[in-house]
């Protein structure tokens, strides 16, 4: 309901963020792409990103019937965060069900991903977002790094 990232696989950790080093109250998608500075930075335009994960989230919100249940995080963000809190009194909402998303990574550089956003049937409180290499390039890259660092 409020983003917290409750679950992930080796790749992810190694190509967005490894969450098992955050303390799980950081471990959200909002407080990384408002707060983290490495996260804003890998992002190729942020302004846009955060345009969008807050109209989605918006959307999310309002799906789940939630708004009462995040008012204290969305509180808190707006504290942290000035352009959260502009965007957030926006009221825009958007659907975030599929596209690509392009991040500038330290050791792979530049790289793509297709992405989807699933819903959890009878939990609205949960979704899934799945991303894949958007390229067979991405992928190779991306399986070049996970190999090295089961070697290491």
């Amino acid at each position: 309901m409020t983003w917290d990232v409750v679950a992930w696989n080796r790749a992810a950790t190694i190509v967005l963020t490894d969450y098992s080093k955050l303390p799980p109250e950081r471990r959200n998608i909002l407080r990384l792409i408002f707060c983290e500075p490495q996260v804003r930075a890998a992002q190729y335009d942020w302004k846009s990103v955060a345009r969008f994960v807050v109209a989605a989230f918006r959307a999310d919100v309002a799906r789940a019937g939630a708004a009462s249940h995040v008012a204290e995080f969305v509180d808190e963000l707006c504290r942290e965060s000035p352009e959260f809190a502009k965007l957030w009194a926006d009221n825009d909402v958007r659907s975030h069900g599929e596209g690509i998303k392009h991040l500038r990574h330290p050791v792979l550089g530049p790289i793509a991903f297709e992405y989807s956003a699933f819903a959890v049937d009878g939990r609205p409180d949960l979704g899934m977002v799945v991303y894949n290499p958007a390229t067979p390039e991405d992928a190779r890259r991306i399986r070049a790094v996970l190999a090295a660092k089961v070697d290491s």
